[in-house]
């Protein structure tokens, strides 16, 4: 040793690093998750999608695999790490640790599910978990109309009770119904839009664009951007170009996505090639929850069907997503199909301007896909859209009943109907025993009115001046039954565990607002001021309408809390 090592030695100095900082990955690790990710290609997009793979085959993320998977992929150990604890389907353990439960349920706590006793049942189950199973409180499951919802791993079950639950874990799930196929799709007609589109090329755009305005088309996602607008400002950015599909309802009160997936899923995917075809997309992206995997077995087999066919021009990449309602919104949807946190970004100067992967990027919901091939194919279809509103408005949409009605469910309507309208004649009117009191609008963000204000038309900006929204149309029904200070708390504790974290007035604001409101009395002034914080300094929509069900409440209904 030389002299100077030897005196830094001896004044307790650390000498040169000779080897790797940190964790290093072992060849067994490294082996294990090859083995895992199969034929799927090591690029950082696919981070989501090996972590999926890597819990599939395991049942959980093992630190050694993670690291393992870190180096794979030349990334920072940090990063895959950041990754796998975001979101709420992976489950990251210590190599040593005991491995989960071969069998987890998961109950439906949201509103909806509350509200028909998924304490309860929670309760029941943990009380006697069948089959020695791991049971969990989880948020929304897309099941808001068969509720209460639970699932077996990820696999649904609608209508739960201990029994159900019990032989579901015996014989299996239940298999939900699968829609109908290409074929089927193709005798009817389908895809006569997407060949016209094909047809006609960069020439029938403007008159594409035109029809989506004669009908009033928006998006339907919940901010009701209108489509052609949408359209052209993608259009007017240099190529390549992308369009990507938000499936990723997760407001608890929705379920739209699913039933135009269940029902005519070839209908959206036409809807999709149709606008792609539109704007030069070099590709396609569905971005799915997790909390549906029947859909997504069904869109890959569709999504090969399509591709032995020759109906797509371009390659349609199906992803899943992995539990986390933020990725919902647009921006954080982008991050996590980059294969990151879905953190959402400061919004660019207009849609579609830095997309996926800094390109321009056309994002549609499902619904709004869904409506495209028959406005594209018959030029008198759009003005017959858009003839169909009431009171004033325009176009049909789906509004997602549910709560204290006797037949919940979708249910496509006229713009601007009322939730009168919604209970009596689309919903079959209210459960026997049930007197209407109140409804949320427009899922957990969009507020709560009382049943006096049941007659305003439901559409994009007519709610503003009652504190409410629209959204994605989850109408929530609640009865003299229910306990309404307590269904706020249920949608605040939602916004609490949901919210991402990235800034610090959604992060703390929902976890302030949570407490708060478990107080006896309810401070009106404090809450205010924290909902006029969290709006004005949260970077996107969840932070900016967590508290709107605490501030419609106070505002049209204070003896509830008082």
């Amino acid at each position: 040793m030389a002299d100077g090592d030897a005196a830094a030695t001896r004044q307790g100095r650390r000498g040169p690093r000779t080897g790797p900082r940190g964790r290093v990955a072992g060849d067994a690790a490294r082996a294990a998750v090859l083995a895992a990710i199969g034929a799927l290609p090591l690029r950082r997009d696919l981070l989501i999608e090996h972590l999926h793979a890597l819990q599939d085959r395991h049942g959980c993320l093992r630190t050694g695999h993670l690291v393992a998977l870190a180096d794979l992929l030349r990334l920072a150990p940090v990063e895959v790490f950041e990754v796998a604890s975001f979101y709420h389907h992976f489950e990251v353990l210590e190599d040593a640790a005991p491995a989960p439960p071969p069998l987890t349920i998961r109950i439906c706590e949201s509103l909806p599910c509350a509200m028909a006793g998924a304490h309860r049942l929670l309760d029941a189950l943990r009380a006697a978990p069948p089959g020695g199973a791991r049971v969990v409180a989880a948020p929304c499951m897309g099941a808001c109309h068969r509720a209460p919802a639970a699932a077996l791993g990820h696999e649904l079950v609608e209508h739960a009770t201990p029994a159900r639950l019990a032989a579901a874990v015996r014989d299996g799930p239940p298999v939900l119904p699968m829609p109908p196929g290409l074929a089927a799709y193709r005798a009817r007609g389908g895809y006569a839009a997407l060949r016209l589109a094909q047809q006609h090329g960069p020439a029938g755009h403007g008159q594409m664009l035109a029809t989506l305005e004669a009908a009033a088309l928006r998006g339907l996602g919940g901010a009701g951007f209108p489509a052609a607008r949408k359209w052209r400002l993608v259009m007017s950015q240099p190529g390549p170009r992308h369009l990507v599909v938000n499936a990723d309802e997760g407001e608890p009160g929705t379920f739209k996505d699913r039933y135009c997936l269940e029902t005519e899923p070839h209908r959206v995917l036409e809807g999709m090639l149709i606008a792609a075809e539109a704007i030069g997309a070099a590709a396609c992206w569905i971005y799915l929850r997790d909390e549906y995997p029947h859909l997504r077995r069904m869109l890959g087999a569709e999504i090969a069907a399509l591709a032995e066919a020759g109906l797509a021009r371009m390659p349609i990449h199906l992803r899943r997503g992995a539990g986390a309602y933020i990725c919902g919104e647009e921006t954080a949807l982008l991050e996590s199909l980059e294969g990151r946190r879905g953190y959402p970004r400061h919004k660019p100067p207009f849609p579609g301007e830095h997309g996926l992967f800094g390109r321009p990027t056309l994002i549609h919901n499902v619904e709004t896909l869904w409506l495209l091939p028959e406005l594209l194919a018959h030029r008198e279809a759009a003005a017959r859209h858009a003839a169909m509103g009431r009171r004033g408005r325009q176009g049909l949409r789906f509004f997602s009943v549910s709560g204290r009605v006797r037949n919940p469910g979708e249910k496509l309507a006229p713009a601007g109907v009322t939730a009168r309208e919604l209970v009596e004649e689309f919903a079959g009117g209210m459960l026997a025993g049930h007197r209407f009191v109140a409804y949320l609008p427009g899922g957990a963000s969009g507020g709560i009115l009382p049943e006096r204000l049941a007659d305003l038309p439901l559409d994009f900006g007519t709610l503003d001046a009652q504190g409410c929204f629209i959204g994605s149309g989850a109408v929530v029904v609640l009865s003299d039954q229910d306990d309404l200070a307590g269904a706020a708390r249920n949608l605040v504790r939602f916004f609490r565990e949901e919210s991402c974290g990235q800034c610090t007035p959604c992060r703390v604001g929902t976890a302030k607002a949570a407490a708060l409101l478990e107080a006896p009395r309810w401070d009106r002034a404090l809450l205010e001021e924290l909902a006029v914080a969290m709006a004005d300094g949260s970077i996107c929509g969840l932070g900016q309408a967590a508290m709107n069900p605490v501030r419609t409440l106070l505002r049209h209904m204070p003896e509830a809390v008082a």
